[in-house]
């Protein structure tokens, strides 16, 4: 099992910048790759970023790309989101999530979550 923590969230201003952090323990050998997804009142879970815990290839929703980093510190297991020029369309909870297939998912475990306001 993984276990997920995220850190990180909390209210921004428009055109400002916050880092989430997502550390995993447990059986963390067993994941590939994790990711970044973002749930919106009302609306869907949506992707915003994945990466390989190997090579460090990244991916990123149209969204995102641009904008946000993702990237990762194996030695201590964590994996970050740098998010800049942010929007008010970013306000959701973000959520980490590891796959231990393949970086396309699926992703099995998944973090509490952590809250993103961006006020205009």
């Amino acid at each position: 099992q993984v276990q997920l923590v995220e850190s990180g969230g909390g209210l921004v201003q428009a055109g400002g910048s916050l880092r989430l952090s997502c550390a995993a323990s447990g059986r963390t050998f067993s994941s590939v790759a994790m990711g970044w997804f973002r749930q919106a009142p009302g609306k869907e879970r949506e992707f915003v970023a994945r990466i390989t815990w190997s090579g460090g290839s990244t991916y990123y929703s149209d969204s995102a790309k641009g904008r946000f980093t993702i990237s990762r510190d194996n030695a201590m297991n964590t994996v970050y989101l740098q998010m800049n020029s942010l929007k008010p369309e970013d306000t959701a909870v973000y959520y980490c999530a590891a796959a231990s297939r393949s970086w396309l998912g699926p992703y099995e475990h998944w973090g509490q979550g952590t809250q993103v306001t961006v006020s205009s």
